[in-house]
């Protein structure tokens, strides 16, 4: 009698994703909404990359998918940061730029905030002060009607104000003994 052969373990490298169909990316970009107001990000972001697989220019999923990766977003993670910055680079205009931009300098500024990490809070208005100076920017060319950048940057103004939000001191020139 022959001993029962263990059987290989698939290598996760090894699997090949399956393409969309064009006729089917509506759905997956309403899909990957739904997945980001369920706060599940990661499957957000898997759905517009499959999505940008088939159609790399689709802005609407870039969109998606910079929103998703800052909904990710939480102490030290630089690497999501900057890929999302780089999404926001690659926008056809100005104004997208700008503005996405600021939506994660924003976001960077609200982890900054929730850490509770000494010194959070000079991080924090570091992080909303990006922003609005990239809300500014998108200000001056956002189309007419569309009004998104002033409603973030008064609600990063608002938050400055209510949390008492300063300027990092200067160093005062004391240097630590090591």
């Amino acid at each position: 009698m022959m001993a029962a052969q263990p059987q290989k373990a698939h290598n996760p490298k090894n699997f090949e994703l399956k393409p969309l169909s064009k006729e089917g990316l509506g759905s997956a970009l309403e899909k990957a909404g739904k997945y980001r107001l369920l706060n599940e990000p990661m499957l957000a972001e898997s759905i517009c990359l499959d999505i940008l697989g088939v159609d790399p220019d689709n802005q609407q999923a870039t969109i998606e998918l910079l929103l998703a990766l800052t909904d990710q977003f939480s102490p030290g993670s630089t690497k999501t940061a900057k890929r999302a910055l780089e999404l926001a680079k690659g926008f056809s205009s100005e104004y997208l730029q700008h503005y996405y931009s600021g939506i994660v300098h924003e976001r960077q500024g609200t982890v900054a905030l929730k850490s509770n990490v000494p010194g959070c809070e000079f991080d924090a208005y570091e992080w909303y002060v990006e922003a609005m100076e990239l809300y500014e920017k998108s200000e001056a060319v956002m189309p007419s009607g569309k009004e998104d950048p002033l409603l973030r940057w008064n609600t990063c103004a608002r938050i400055i104000n209510d949390h008492n939000l300063v300027p990092r001191p200067p160093d005062d020139g004391v240097q630590l003994l090591e």
